[in-house]
């Protein structure tokens, strides 16, 4: 049995890697809990590899309530010092603090999905790139998303991890062209 080509950040012996790349980049997602998840584990990412990230996943869906934005943006205290001192998660106080600052944006935004899919008017932007040195890690529909997100005060959402988000999510698909995930 052949392989299927893959974007050579997708084409890994790492399963959680391979299984990321093949069934979720790219791919268009409304799911508001999924859009919550992403987001707080694209900004946790800031400074860090996706493969550390991925693989500490599990965990931070315990952690972290399985992304329930009502229960993360009620969290206190004692939560925030629970969370400091789980092994499991990426142990930084900004982006712990990041962490229910957003999901308290987000309740008083009413969601994600509407406001997110608004900038691409509900369609995708599917990108044409022969290489992966070609993608670009930020643009101007990140730069925009950015500057509005962080008007409304969220927390690491600069342009290059809305850029990274929105790869994640689906707004932007940015599979390679020769890669047989790309539509899938």
């Amino acid at each position: 049995m052949t392989e299927k080509l893959r974007c050579p950040w997708g084409d890994t012996t790492d399963d959680l890697m391979r299984k990321y790349h093949d069934t979720q980049w790219g791919k268009p997602c409304h799911d508001e809990r999924e859009l919550f998840e992403m987001l707080i584990l694209e900004g946790a990412q800031a400074g860090l590899s996706w493969s550390c990230v991925l693989n500490k996943r599990e965990n931070y869906r315990t952690a972290f309530d399985n992304f329930d934005v009502v229960k993360v943006a009620a969290y206190g205290k004692d939560k925030f010092v629970e969370l400091l001192q789980n092994p499991g998660i990426i142990r930084n106080k900004l982006k712990i603090y990041a962490a229910v600052t957003n999901a308290q944006c987000v309740l008083h935004l009413g969601g994600l999905d509407k406001f997110l899919w608004s900038y691409v008017n509900g369609q995708p932007i599917i990108n044409h790139w022969e290489r992966q040195a070609e993608l670009p890690t930020n643009s101007t529909l990140s730069d925009t998303i950015s500057r509005d997100m962080k008007n409304l005060g969220f927390k690491f959402v600069g342009s290059t991890i809305i850029y990274s988000y929105l790869q994640a999510v689906g707004l932007i698909n940015d599979h390679i062209v020769q890669c047989e995930f790309r539509g899938i």
